[in-house]
């Protein structure tokens, strides 16, 4: 939700607006904690977005979700075989079962391989999942990249915004752990 836009408390002009998801969450102190969430909610929506529709212009249907991508792109990382929870791990998701699920649908598409090591499950990229992989990788640049390079933003941007990611994500996982003893 918007916040709304008016006089500031003199009448000298407008205030500045502040873009919320809940306005019951910044009446008071901490708007900009609602402002910074309401970010991840769009910028979550639209990288969800943004990768179904690729993969899915990749193989030619679209009968993967956001985390079937992410996942593809993790067992893919480095040509190594992976863990499911070494998966869940990097990925930082609780629910093994939702990435058990994508796995199983890379695996029934002929994207990913499963191989039995002992007591473990290691799963790799085929062929053909490397190939779709790279071809996601060329969209990626013609459809990103270059626009992102004609933005007004710079790689030292992006690397600071990425740590700034990173630590609250870790604010968020600390207040979850605590809530949870509530």
């Amino acid at each position: 939700m918007a916040g709304r836009t008016g006089r500031d408390q003199k009448g000298q002009g407008p205030r500045a607006q502040k873009i919320v998801s809940s306005e019951h969450l910044a009446q008071h102190e901490g708007w900009e904690l609602s402002e910074y969430e309401y970010g991840l909610i769009v910028a979550q929506n639209a990288f969800g977005r943004w990768m179904t529709r690729c993969l899915a212009a990749v193989v030619g249907h679209s009968n993967f979700g956001a985390l079937d991508v992410l996942v593809l792109h993790n067992v893919n990382h480095r040509g190594r075989a992976k863990r499911l929870s070494d998966i869940c791990f990097v990925l930082n998701i609780e629910d093994q079962h939702t990435v058990t699920y994508a796995l199983k649908k890379l695996v029934a598409e002929g994207l990913v391989a499963g191989e039995r090591r002992g007591k473990e499950r290691y799963y790799a990229t085929t062929e053909k999942g490397a190939e779709v992989c790279q071809k996601y990788r060329e969209l990626r640049e013609i459809c990103l990249l270059d626009t992102l390079h004609s933005m007004e933003s710079d790689n030292e941007e992006l690397r600071r915004l990425a740590t700034v990611l990173r630590g609250m994500s870790g604010l968020y996982d600390q207040a979850a752990r605590s809530v949870a003893s509530v």
